[in-house]
């Protein structure tokens, strides 16, 4: 049997960064997934690290985008019909949070994580020669018709106070940045300061390296295994139980299967997500990402090729795949950028764990001496892992934490 000082549940993005950030402080450490670092939801993802300003992503309010998701024709959104009545109670919280006074709040309390993520995932990086996937050529957020681009002007300012930097962009100015696009957009916003990398997963690897490096290991196993055992906490894994008096769960969509048992029932929902990698056509590429606002899905210039990645499907997380977004998507995505043929024969499906304030939690578990959480991050998973990783592990040791921890606690639902 191993003892270690902790053991972290969950080897995505976030679990990875917060082992990687505890091994950095000295703790001895035990990584534990069914799987291989970053091998679920933390691969799929844009590669963006920030976002396309400061509000997080709403539930549609514009009557005729509700009509839409509604009727199943959006491609910003699908929902398995069935599957409604389940996570019905979780979108009226997510509608609620919607609204522009609680998207503005919700901005403020998140922006101190935002403002660090890209010089923690610098710092990491650095450490683990993961330096050589990182891109600082910003992304873009175009804009198909005026209406939309003239209804961000609230957030447009809000992002000016925060210290958001942002620039808007006619059709020519974008074109001169992305030259193979093509003009079937009228407006554009560069983020300058928004980082990119090139292989989510080979970066997320490179943090388990660097943690091996430390001292730390990376095991597979069973998290539903862990239990109570002489005072401590223990996990069954491929090599044996590890036990550690501190254990972080850190499994995203998975964690209410080990957290309810222990009494623990926040309220989270999934937002399943789908992408393909496509060959370029010619010498049409892409220098930095960009989220099609209107359509509802992004393309990233990856070492795979071109990601696309789809909006959210509302559906029962192990349900089987239905990646009907993708038929929606594609006409308008061609028209955009010349896309050659698939990379993959199979369309990649994951699962965003998201709770409807769109805050992460992270601190303490109620109830259960000793365990502590860091799950939730939506789609900002890459974005918010290395510094949620610092934030949590400073509160482990007893550090000050470097942003108050207090909005992300688990304590704001009823418990």
């Amino acid at each position: 049997m191993a003892r270690t000082d902790a053991i972290v549940l969950g080897a995505g993005i976030v679990g990875t960064s917060v082992a990687l950030n505890l091994g950095r402080r000295g703790l001895s450490v035990a990584l534990v997934d069914r799987r291989a670092p970053g091998e679920e939801t933390s691969y799929g993802n844009t590669g963006v690290i920030g976002g396309a300003g400061v509000y997080p992503t709403p539930f549609p309010r514009n009557l005729r985008t509700l009509i839409r998701v509604a009727l199943r024709r959006a491609a910003e959104a699908s929902y398995h019909p069935r599957f409604l009545p389940q996570v019905a109670p979780w979108l009226v919280a997510y509608w609620a949070a919607s609204s522009l006074p609680r998207m503005i709040e919700t901005a403020r309390i998140m922006r101190p994580l935002h403002a660090r993520a890209v010089a923690e995932h610098e710092t990491l990086m650095a450490e683990s020669g993961a330096g050589r996937y990182l891109r600082r050529d910003g992304w873009l957020s175009i804009y198909r018709s005026d209406r939309a681009f003239a209804a961000l002007k609230p957030h447009l300012e809000l992002c000016a106070e925060l210290g958001v930097a942002h620039r808007p962009l006619n059709l020519g100015a974008t074109l001169v940045l992305e030259p193979s696009l093509h003009p079937v957009f009228r407006h554009a916003v560069h983020w300058p300061d928004v980082a990119t990398v090139s292989n989510p997963l080979a970066v997320t690897r490179a943090y388990a390296a660097r943690l091996s490096s430390l001292g730390g290991i990376v095991l597979k196993g069973d998290a539903g295994t862990l239990h109570r055992s002489d005072g401590r906490w223990r996990v069954d894994t491929a090599e044996g139980p590890v036990d550690a008096a501190t254990v972080v769960v850190a499994l995203g969509p998975w964690a209410p299967d080990l957290l309810k048992p222990l009494g623990i029932d926040l309220p989270l929902a999934v937002k399943r997500g789908y992408h393909r990698h496509f060959r370029p056509t010619g010498n049409a590429g892409l220098t930095r990402p960009l989220v099609d606002v209107e359509i509802g899905y992004a393309l990233s210039p990856m070492e795979q090729g071109h990601r696309l990645t789809t909006g959210a499907e509302f559906a029962a997380r192990d349900a089987a795949p239905t990646p009907v977004q993708f038929d929606r998507l594609m006409p308008e995505a061609r028209r955009l950028l010349a896309l050659g043929d698939p990379v993959e024969p199979r369309t990649w499906m994951g699962s965003r764990p998201c709770f409807a304030d769109s805050r992460p939690v992270i601190g303490r578990a109620p109830g259960q001496p000793g365990l502590w959480l860091c799950y939730g991050h939506g789609h900002m998973g890459l974005t918010l892992g290395p510094a949620s990783g610092r934030l949590l592990a400073e509160m482990i040791t007893g550090e000050t934490p470097m942003v108050d921890p207090a909005p992300y606690a688990a304590e704001r639902f009823a418990l």
